[in-house]
Formats: C-alpha cells, sequence, structure tokens
C-alpha cells in the first residue's frame, strides 16, 4: 500500500498517517460494521470503477440490516469514492468503504454513538494470485460451516461475519490450499471465504441460490454474461460431491474477479485445467471491465 496516499473520512480527504481511530471505537470491539470492495480496472479510455452504484447501493443495505444510519446520501458516497481514487491518481485500484460505530458507549449496546464513514484505495493485483487466474486454484470444503440465515442475516457485507472466512482460510492455507469452500448448516454448497462458487455440469452453469450466501455484483454480472452466451444458467443447492464430478469450477467476487477452480480435496476438476464455459466468461468479464467490449458500457463509472 502506498502510505504517501490519502483517505476519505467523514467528509473530508486526510493523510494516509493520519487516518487514525480511537482505541476505544465500538466496531473495533464488538465487530458490527458494513463495508464493500470495489476494482477501477485501467482501461483503453481511461480508469473506470465497476458496478459503483450497485456497490453503494450493497453498502447502504448492509448498514440498514445492522441498524446504522448512515449520514450521507448515495450520491455523496459514489462521488467521495471517485474522489479518493482521483486524488491517488491510481488507473487501477481496489476500493474499500467502510461505515463503522465511533468512540463513545461501550458494552454491546452503543447507545448514541456516532456513525463514521471512511474510504481508502490502493493498488491491489490477483487477489488469490496471477498463476491462480490463469490456470485455476487449488479449494477444499472447510470444516467451518457458513453461517446459518438467522445467525447473522446473510445479505448483509458485515465486518464481524469475516471471521468465519478468516477461520476457514487460515485452515485451508494450514493444509496448502488457496482457498476455503463453505457448507451451509445443511450441508449444501455455501459460497468461499470471499467468494460465490459456479460450477459447470452437462452443460448447465449451476450456482449456489440466494437463501445462505451474500448477493455477489460479480456473481450477478455473470450470470447475465452466460445468459448473453446461451448457457443455462441455474441457481439451485448443490453438494460438495457435484462440485467433485464437474465439468468445470470457478469462483466469482470483486477480490476474486473470476477465478478457475482446477482441484477440489486433492480431486482435479474435469481436466484439472480451466475449462472452456470458465475461460469464455472469463475473457468476457475483462474485455468489459477494461473498456474493451462496450456492450456493458453502463456498468463502468469513468474516473
Amino acid at each position: 500500500m502506498d502510505r504517501q496516499g490519502k483517505i476519505w473520512m467523514d467528509g473530508s480527504l486526510v493523510d494516509w498517517a493520519d487516518a487514525k481511530v480511537h482505541v476505544l471505537t465500538h466496531s473495533l470491539h464488538y465487530g458490527l460494521a458494513a463495508f464493500e470492495g470495489l476494482r477501477c480496472y485501467k482501461g483503453k479510455s481511461g480508469s473506470a470503477i465497476f458496478k459503483l452504484h450497485e456497490h453503494v447501493d450493497r453498502l447502504f443495505d448492509s448498514a440498514h440490516i445492522g441498524m446504522m444510519t448512515i449520514p450521507y446520501e448515495k450520491k455523496q458516497i459514489a462521488e467521495a469514492i471517485v474522489e479518493t481514487v482521483r486524488s491517488n491518481k491510481l488507473e487501477a485500484c481496489y476500493i474499500r468503504p467502510l461505515v463503522y460505530i465511533g468512540y463513545g458507549a461501550m458494552g454491546v449496546y452503543p447507545g448514541d454513538n456516532p456513525i463514521k464513514l471512511a474510504i481508502a484505495a490502493w493498488k491491489w493485483g490477483s487477489y488469490l494470485g496471477d498463476d491462480a487466474l490463469a490456470n485455476g486454484m487449488r479449494a477444499c470444503v472447510s470444516s467451518f460451516t457458513r453461517h446459518h440465515v438467522n445467525v447473522s442475516m446473510t445479505r448483509g457485507k458485515i465486518s464481524g461475519y469475516y471471521v468465519n472466512s478468516i477461520l476457514a482460510k487460515r485452515e485451508a492455507k494450514g493444509n496448502g490450499y488457496d482457498e476455503a469452500i463453505l457448507l451451509d448448516p445443511e450441508g449444501y454448497v455455501s459460497e468461499g471465504t470471499g467468494e460465490n462458487i459456479f460450477i459447470v455440469r452437462k452443460g448447465r452453469l449451476k450456482t449456489t441460490p440466494l437463501t445462505s450466501i451474500l448477493e455477489g455484483i460479480t456473481r450477478n454480472a455473470v450470470i447475465e454474461l452466460a445468459r448473453e452466451q446461451g448457457l443455462v444458467v441455474l441457481e439451485e443447492r448443490f453438494t460438495r460431491d457435484e462440485m467433485y464430478i464437474a465439468d468445470e469450477v470457478f469462483v466469482t467476487g470483486t477480490a476474486a474477479e473470476l477465478t478457475p477452480v482446477r482441484e477440489i480435496d486433492k480431486r482435479p476438476i474435469g481436466t484439472g485445467k480451466p475449462g472452456p464455459v470458465t475461460v469464455a466468461l472469463q475473457k468476457r468479464f475483462f474485455s468489459i471491465v477494461r473498456g474493451e467490449d462496450p456492450s456493458h458500457d453502463s456498468w463502468l463509472t469513468r474516473v
């Protein structure tokens, strides 16, 4: 990270080193904060943020679920995100808005503590690595279970929920894998530690329905692209062993983008290499976000 840059905090840009919070900040202790992850891509006609307004909408939805009233309008936040990228002179970057409960009352009930908002941006390459993006990653089914829908309300992108992801990711990395895949409380495939999951089997694309997962913005875009290419897309439950015998598996997310999975639990997926459906969707996705394919120009906000 470029520590010489700027971070937007509560309405103004401050120096990176001065973007600080008090050690008794409520969200630091109890985990109730809402966040987003966006990417800005360098393209043929300049830099652009992918699905800016959809991400801002989801940030507000997450805050609403957590009973945090953001003290800004959506338009102000969208403009602040663009301003943050511009002020740091970043052609391509990852962007992290964070809504959190500030300093004040302690204890589980936050009382009238202020709701704060920060936006940072930094250069960040392939989340799972360039090799994984090109050749596929190795994943394992985690011993940890994804949240029950009445435990954490899975539509919210809430900071504290990601303790589950951290534990699963550490377990996977410790066992030599790149990523973990979590099952839901009934034993069906849910999602990765920060990604939605797709499988290709018998010519059809299948992904977990919106029952126990976060509604991924990249997920929705990939579903749309797949249908445009004539693929049958099913949103239905599937089991871990259906992943094992799938022709292809890939994951999607802002950080992961569209990453193939070549192996799960020491079982090669298909040929053990990215399959034709995955490769075609990945190519189309990157051509759009990099401004080479104008068919979905509305997905991009120019910086």
